[in-house]
């Protein structure tokens, strides 16, 4: 099995162009390389180009402002005509900044071209140039001849929805990523002398470094490197790391992590341990080649403070996978549309880190509201966020192993959590003795003391109905009680911390009887005890 293939957006756009698709609209924040990509098309199928915008005028590709066509008084065939005589003489034509009168403009010229209309999404809410784009379009339809809006973000009115094509442009694959390294470096060098350090292993890891990037964020990420160190180095890795971190960051939606503690950090859940290791490696060529697809997921749920989150993020460690958060707090926006948007953009910035882990917390967060009534609550929103999730587990071909983490399951809803979404649901319940007696072990060698020199056995004991996050809390408190005393830590202080504490499984006992029952049947026990003990 290959790695899937990241969709052509040439070929793509050629195919829209030749088709005479009235309209094209490439939303995203690169547009020079929209406009290259608008570029080559033409020049691959002999059409002219031409770009737009509010500042300029209509200019032909590739050329500067030229003479102004001087204004035309006489009949609009006339203007029309000169406006084309402009347009083939590269000159900019007169009164065309203004985006009614341009729009216009276009309907009079005949030539097969592409007209590249930058932000004009500023003005869509204009009746006259939403009309004149409409009638624009309808006329473009007839022949080869292509609008093609480039913004961030665009927001197609309800009338030109049916002349409308969108391209996207997919982040840029291990191929290209290397091709921008390449063209980066001799840019870099013409003005810089670099020391050349980096082995073929070096070069793949720059590249894995940058994947997930766009091909501007990854130009600029790897110059700045490069002009730091004068050198094309081991260090450039981490350096483009950190660069990528901080844009994640800065997109609101994913934050890029360091990956958890490894397994053997992580007390108890010897179940999903053992599930998670048959699975490590099988993203690999060799796993493809023995016939395996890679895991898609799983849904990690139970009782609050033992251990979710945690094991979550161990799966990035134990695997060293990437680890991606999701912020389920940033997907939602005030317009119609822009959520469904937001989640696409995540899913396509996952992708591009493949292989990686997506950590999302508190999955019913999201899709709590996608219930049958939630068109009347969030005009569907909800539940077109759903469907998006849904189809992209289910299709999916990129390595993207979603470990997502769960507290109130009821919430969800059915179609989320069967078998070909998620891999498995598993149920996290307090530990048992034998492990609330490891995690005391892991806890006390953390804090860099012996465990063995603790009743460890009896201070699990005594932590019955403890969760795991309860458990470091009382080690902490026995910790602050010994350096209060300028003592050392001892047994009676740690049993003492622990008696000064009421557990959640006390204070929420009926909620976690009902979990436990839920889960019973429905979801595979964490640990192998399969029961608090």
């Amino acid at each position: 099995m290959a790695w899937p293939e990241i969709p052509d957006p040439l070929a793509r756009l050629k195919i829209l162009l030749e088709s005479s698709t009235p309209i094209v609209a490439i939303e995203s924040v690169e547009e020079v390389r929209a406009v290259r990509l608008v570029r080559a098309a033409c020049a691959a199928l002999n059409l002219a180009a031409f770009e737009w915008t509010i500042a300029s005028g209509l200019v032909r590709c590739g050329s500067e402002v030229g003479e102004i066509v001087p204004e035309v008084h006489s009949s609009p065939s006339a203007y029309g005509a000169a406006a084309q005589e402009a347009l083939i003489n590269t000159k900019a034509i007169y009164n065309s900044q203004e985006p009614a009168q341009m729009l216009g403009n276009l309907e009079s010229i005949s030539i097969g071209a592409a007209f590249i209309l930058k932000d004009l999404h500023r003005h869509m809410d204009e009746p006259v140039v939403v009309r004149r784009l409409r009638d624009v379009g309808q006329k473009f339809s007839e022949n080869r001849r292509t609008i093609v809006l480039t913004s961030p973000k665009i927001e197609i009115p309800s009338e030109l929805r049916g002349l409308v094509e969108f391209l996207d442009l997919p982040l840029p694959d291990r191929r290209r990523l290397r091709q921008i390294i390449d063209e980066v470096v001799v840019r870099i060098s013409r003005h810089h002398t670099l020391q050349r350090k980096l082995d073929p292993k070096g070069y793949d890891a720059v590249v894995e470094s940058l994947r997930g990037l766009t091909e501007e964020e990854a130009e600029r990420a790897l110059s700045q490197a490069l002009v730091t160190r004068y050198s094309l180095c081991p260090e450039i890795s981490s350096d483009v790391l950190e660069a990528k971190k901080s844009l994640l960051r800065r997109s609101e939606m994913l934050d890029f992590l360091e990956a958890g503690d490894a397994f053997s950090n992580v007390g108890g859940l010897d179940n999903l341990k053992r599930w998670l290791v048959q699975r490590r490696g099988s993203w690999e060529e060799s796993a493809r080649e023995f016939g395996l697809d890679p895991p898609h997921g799983v849904i990690i749920l139970g009782v609050q403070g033992c251990g979710k989150s945690l094991c979550a993020r161990a799966v990035a460690g134990e695997w060293n996978l990437p680890l991606v958060k999701f912020d389920t707090a940033a997907i939602y926006d005030k317009y119609i549309g822009e959520t469904e948007k937001r989640i696409r953009k995540v899913f396509a910035v996952a992708e591009g880190l493949a292989p990686c882990v997506l950590w999302i917390d508190e999955l019913e967060k999201i899709f709590a509201g996608s219930g049958p009534d939630s068109a009347s609550v969030d005009a569907g929103v909800s539940s077109r966020l759903l469907a998006s999730f849904l189809s992209w587990m289910q299709d999916r071909k990129a390595p993207v192993f979603v470990a997502a983490t769960c507290n109130n399951v009821t919430a969800l809803p059915p179609e989320l959590i069967r078998k070909g979404r998620f891999d498995e649901l598993f149920f996290v319940d307090l530990p048992s003795a034998a492990e609330r007696k490891q995690i005391f072990s892991i806890q006390l060698a953390r804090r860099k003391r012996n465990p063995a020199e603790f009743e460890l056995d009896n201070v699990a004991a005594a932590a019955e109905g403890y969760s795991g996050a309860e458990i470091d809390a009382a080690v902490q408190t026995a910790l602050y009680a010994a350096f209060s005393q300028k003592s050392q830590l001892t047994t009676p202080l740690l049993l003492n911390a622990l008696s000064q504490t009421v557990p959640l499984s006390v204070t929420r006992s009926e909620e976690i009887r009902a979990l436990r029952n839920w889960a019973e049947t429905r979801a595979v026990p964490a640990s192998a005890a399969g029961k608090n003990g």
